[in-house]
């Protein structure tokens, strides 16, 4: 029984961060806004102990700050902070192509077809929340295209860097960044303008094992990435 319990709290604690982090995701939360653990254990309905390990869950992914005596509040972070995620991304993949092709090249045989290995199979799935991540921003549909890339990228990062720790911390700076760039999106007048939809694009290139094709991709969004900090700064002048 003590077990059962254990697990039941786990699942708990999970599902109210994931609920948690989707409303900062989606601008519900704004940056800097207050709550307590009264709060939002009042609002799902449950008990204090799962929504503080929740929160301090969040804390620790860098979406939530702790006060000790005002509770939590939403992390507020700069354009300065958007850069340096946006410039650590950059390092990490390029060190990722620079130390192996995107597939084995036995991964990727001649033809459109789509390799028959366990990658090829998994890249197929990436493939699909691709053209659904490029089917929104196409309609600037923020809240569809948040859900799709986040795990679009997750899947991406786990086969092209083949390693747990690179792939969760890339993981950590995409929903980061999102986090940041949500509440100036929705004020965004040239929203298209502003949202990648490159998602099929670079899988295509990776799984013909191009490794020259995939990097032009990335930093191509990387580019367009630092390019909207810039403007950002410059109207906050």
């Amino acid at each position: 029984m003590p077990l059962s319990g254990a697990v039941t709290r786990s699942t708990l604690r999970q599902q109210i961060a994931d609920a948690l982090r989707d409303e900062v995701l989606a601008g519900r939360l704004q940056p800097g806004e207050d709550f307590t653990v009264k709060q939002i254990a009042d609002q799902y309905g449950v008990s204090a102990t799962p929504v503080r390990e929740a929160l301090v869950d969040l804390c620790a992914q860098g979406l939530l700050d702790s006060d000790q005596h005002r509770g939590f509040r939403v992390h507020q972070y700069s354009v300065d902070d958007y850069r340096g995620m946006v410039e650590a991304r950059m390092l990490v993949v390029d060190g990722i192509f620079r130390r192996r092709a995107p597939l084995p090249p036995q991964a990727a045989p001649p033809g459109p077809a789509v390799p028959d290995h366990g990658i090829g199979v998994a890249l197929v799935s990436v493939r699909r929340r691709g053209e659904a991540a490029a089917r929104a921003a196409r309609a600037g549909d923020l809240d569809i295209l948040i859900g799709y890339d986040i795990r679009y990228w997750r899947e991406l990062g786990g086969l092209v860097a083949a390693n747990t720790y690179i792939a969760d911390f890339l993981h950590r700076l995409r929903v980061q960044a999102w986090a940041f760039s949500v509440p100036y999106l929705r004020s965004e007048r040239d929203l298209l303008g502003w949202l990648w939809g490159g998602h099929v694009e670079l899988v295509d290139a990776i799984t013909r094992a191009d490794a020259e094709a995939a990097v032009a991709v990335v930093r191509d969004y990387n580019a367009h990435s630092l390019e909207w900090a810039d403007r950002l700064e410059q109207q906050a002048r």
